[in-house]
């Protein structure tokens, strides 16, 4: 089963929230994990999330080493392109091992979107 990282910056969480609600059919189909206070928020949302540290603490981090493993097929990273973050390296390092792995990464809700009806696409078809 393919698995997908959740991310989003604390001024972003209310959007992820709402992406996550209006898309509970589709996100459900697939192993999530999830920096530490975004996956509380999907939890209380109705998912089951793994969860890792929080962002700030280094589960920007840990997501991107779980991507150099193999173990994560896609990244949704509601990200604040305005704001300024602490763990703005670990946000870098994260995108840039994405690259490097040929795993995509999603920084908005249009391409995450597309990202999920992608998938349910592909799974209607039988492909796999």
């Amino acid at each position: 089963m393919e698995k997908i990282a959740i991310i989003s910056h604390d001024g972003k969480k209310p959007d992820m929230v709402a992406f996550v609600k209006d898309n509970l059919h589709l996100l459900s189909e697939y192993d999530l994990t999830a920096t530490g206070t975004t996956g509380s928020h999907i939890e209380k949302a109705g998912l089951r999330v793994e969860k890792n540290l929080s962002g700030p603490k280094g589960g920007d981090a840990q997501i991107a080493a779980q991507v150099a493993e193999g173990k994560i097929h896609a990244v949704i990273f509601l990200r604040d392109p305005l704001g300024k973050h602490p763990h703005d390296p670990d946000i870098s390092m994260l995108m840039r091992v994405c690259d490097v792995h040929n795993v995509p990464i999603f920084t908005n809700l249009k391409a995450a979107q597309i990202y999920l009806e992608y998938l349910y696409y592909k799974k209607k078809c039988g492909e796999s």
